[in-house]
């Protein structure tokens, strides 16, 4: 058995970080659904910026759309071009879907980067996305900002499905697995259906490490007293966090509010461990799959980290192991200064930033493309 079909037996649901029309032409995709038991896929605005912004396999798409719709815009074109690819990854994970009576095989799309502060404008685009692509199995990926966390109450009400994205502290995780809940809430409220409404929390693992990391090497490398203690913590503290935040998660869905929507047939938000390639060298480049194995949980994986998992990553129940050990290093994390609030928070206003570049960089390598270069 494939080592990615272990992985999902041990309740960690296995999805790509990756989507591009070559890929999805050449039936890729629809290789990992069969043969590793892939069952999502995610997208992001870099993402896409390094498969249309380059190259031309986009070319001939965009040219019979231009002649459609003389004079749209870059967004609307890329918009066109986005949902094209989504809608045939999600048909291809149609049956997986149906298979698993809408409890996976998802596909993700994201609201615009720059407007994750607008909660208005993030609800109406997404139900703009929602209504383009028009497939059940589709997830509208929002950034788990203050301004994100009612827009996913208001998009879960109106029976769109969420993929929360750059989230990185228990805090703002805590924040919007209320929001899903309250979104069920109030379609609960209005006497519709909730057992076919499904979102997942993006937690984002790698960036935490990368940033602690580098102070933790500053300070060292500065004669810091605490030089034993600071290195004892390198590759840790993005762990910790993720096994606090999945404590967090096992305690609310022993809560009354979860339990009465449980029994009206909600789905738990499973936590999705997001940007689990490994930055640094000098870590298992398989790390933060084998560390994050548990059930009702989802590990998006780059190309290279999907590889690396299936050649020699370690299949053991993870997650709930070593809770104590997480308390310790998060302890440790504040007792020495390391300000792990301070670094979440930079972290999602530097994920945003990022989005928004690659978004420029996108909607500008469209802008550039006309029909006659086509």
């Amino acid at each position: 058995m494939s080592k990615l079909k272990e992985l999902s037996a041990k309740g960690t649901a296995v999805w790509l970080d990756f989507v591009d029309k070559q890929f999805l032409d050449a039936g890729g995709l629809k290789k990992l659904v069969d043969e590793d038991g892939l069952t999502g896929v995610t997208s992001n605005p870099t993402i896409f910026e390094k498969a249309m912004g380059h190259g031309t396999a986009y070319d001939a798409g965009l040219a019979e759309y231009d002649r459609a719709h003389p004079g749209a815009s870059a967004l609307d074109r890329y918009e066109w071009l986005a949902a094209a690819d989504i809608r045939a990854a999600a048909d291809t994970l149609r049956p997986v879907y149906d298979r698993l009576d809408a409890k996976d095989g998802y596909v993700s799309l994201e609201v615009s980067p720059t407007i994750a502060l607008d909660t208005d404008a993030t609800i109406a685009e997404a139900t703009k996305l929602w209504a383009m692509v028009d497939r059940p199995n589709l997830m509208i990926k929002i950034p788990g900002t203050d301004a994100g966390a009612p827009a996913i109450a208001a998009t879960i009400r109106e029976g769109i499905n969420v993929n929360v994205t750059l989230l990185f502290s228990q805090a703002a995780y805590a924040r919007v697995a209320e929001a899903y809940a309250m979104g069920l809430e109030e379609r609960v409220a209005r006497g519709e259906p909730i057992d076919r409404i499904a979102s997942v929390a993006s937690f984002f693992v790698s960036r935490i490490d990368s940033t602690i990391d580098k102070e933790i090497d500053r300070r060292v490398g500065e004669g810091d007293p605490e030089s034993d203690a600071l290195k004892a913590l390198r590759g840790k503290a993005a762990i910790a966090n993720a096994k606090m935040a999945y404590q967090w998660y096992l305690d609310f869905l022993k809560s009354d509010r979860w339990r009465s929507l449980a029994a009206k047939g909600a789905q738990p938000q499973r936590l999705l461990w997001a940007s689990t390639g490994v930055k640094d060298p000098a870590y298992p480049d398989t790390l933060y799959v084998d560390q994050l194995i548990g059930p009702d949980t989802v590990n998006t994986m780059p190309p290279q980290t999907m590889d690396a998992f299936r050649d020699h990553g370690t299949v053991a129940d993870t997650l709930t192991d070593g809770v104590d050990e997480a308390r310790r290093v998060l302890a440790e994390v504040e007792r020495l200064g390391l300000d792990l609030d301070a670094v979440t928070s930079k972290l999602v206003d530097e994920g945003v930033a990022s989005f928004v570049k690659s978004f420029d960089d996108l909607l500008g390598s469209i802008a550039a493309k006309h029909p006659a270069n086509a």
